[in-house]
């Protein structure tokens, strides 16, 4: 009778239960991490990739000011004034936020969503007129509007303007040479994992243009869960700034016999990858970009994307982390590590096959968080690379 009843599947009673139990402790080491002086900014970069992220709006607006190591003085600034007449940007600005309308949540009473519309503008431009080499792009309002909902106007203006100075750098040149740059990883990603779906794709010339809305706009633009949105913050801003190519990366694989079923036709294929499942397995995409950074870091994939559009090699540097507490691609290391020596590995990596690097070789230690240098990845990446840009495209519709 006891073995009959072990062999139950687990009542969703108890799985409810055992994940509010696994929640409660995750809010108790995310709050310890927070009360010890220094903070431990690397617990709270564990917390942010593993299971659930952050859990919390709450603790997001304490935690994402620590992992864009902002310092603390900086977070209690009422934010400037913003002089609209005469900018330059004003008018893109408004025409964008206008149509921002799906991302406030269903709902929210006119007056409170036209309220943070106009808070909305005001941050842009607040964040582009401090920073002038900055330049404004189609979807930027779509990650600012993320940070607006969760931490509020004047957090959000810190915690933008030092996003758009580091992981959103390459995003605001007045070309897009380096955004095309970042593209050309997704490719080298795809082939490594799986030559047939990468083979495929080659063949139907569909290029990546598909994947330019959900790169930089951090997916905002594309998920219409909000939940779904932040989770991806979280993720993102406890990782290197490379990582959401890494993610558009796993959803093009976890889609394979979508891909290979349709016609190999750029068309069709670009049809079809463009529109992003909702019903993602979000947790399993993460756990799997990190797996996928950690075997094949950027500095790897580096020559590879440049030569994707048979372009010449470029010359690469590494460079040291100005901080010992950023280094994510250590935490993603240490979960690697764990899974493979935990019993389920063996039939997780069933479910993505990566070729397994060899014992001998040792991972590149990464060259630089946007966190704590001006320059964004891909000019880390590379220095003066020519890449011609794709056809443009209504990419916002």
């Amino acid at each position: 009778m006891n073995s009959a009843r072990s062999d139950r599947a687990p009542s969703p009673m108890n799985g409810r239960q055992d994940w509010e139990t696994r929640r409660k402790r995750k809010i108790a080491d995310i709050t310890q991490a927070l009360s010890v002086d220094p903070v431990d900014v690397a617990m709270l970069r564990r917390m942010a990739i593993s299971e659930g992220g952050l859990l919390t709006d709450e603790l997001r607006r304490q935690v994402w000011p620590r992992l864009l190591n902002i310092p603390p003085h900086l977070l209690d600034q009422e934010p400037g004034k913003v002089e609209r007449e005469n900018d330059k940007d004003y008018n893109q600005v408004l025409l964008d936020v206008q149509r921002s309308l799906r991302r406030f949540p269903p709902g929210m009473p006119d007056e409170q969503r036209e309220g943070l519309q106009e808070e909305l503008i005001d941050i842009i431009l607040r964040v582009l007129q401090r920073n002038p080499q900055l330049h404004y792009y189609q979807g930027y309002h779509d990650i600012v509007v993320t940070f607006l909902l969760v931490v509020g106007e004047r957090l959000a203006t810190v915690l933008v303007e030092k996003l758009s100075t580091h992981h959103l750098r390459d995003f605001m040149d007045p070309t897009m040479d380096n955004t095309k740059h970042i593209l050309n990883y997704l490719m080298p990603i795809i082939e490594k994992v799986n030559p047939e779906v990468h083979d495929f794709m080659q063949q139907a010339e569909v290029g990546t243009v598909f994947a330019l809305s959900w790169l930089i706009t951090w997916f905002g633009h594309v998920l219409s869960d909000f939940r779904h949105v932040v989770r991806l913050y979280d993720f993102f801003l406890a990782c290197h700034p490379l990582m959401p190519i890494y993610f558009a990366a796993v959803i093009v694989l976890h889609r394979e016999d979508e891909v290979l079923d349709c016609e190999c036709d750029m068309a069709m294929v670009h049809h079809l990858l463009s529109q992003i499942p909702q019903d993602l397995p979000y947790e399993t995409l993460i756990s799997r970009a990190g797996d996928l950074f950690v075997q094949f870091p950027p500095s790897e994939l580096a020559r590879e994307a440049a030569a994707h559009e048979s372009m010449a090699s470029s010359t690469f540097e590494d460079f040291e982390l100005a901080s010992t507490q950023q280094r994510p691609d250590a935490v993603l290391r240490r979960r690697r590590r764990q899974k493979q020596a935990s019993p389920e590995s063996s039939t997780a990596s069933a479910v993505m096959t990566v070729a397994r690097p060899s014992t001998a070789r040792r991972f590149v230690r990464l060259a630089v968080m946007g966190l704590t240098v001006a320059l964004g990845a891909a000019a880390l990446a590379v220095v003066n690379t020519a890449l011609e840009w794709a056809p443009k495209l209504d990419l916002f519709p």
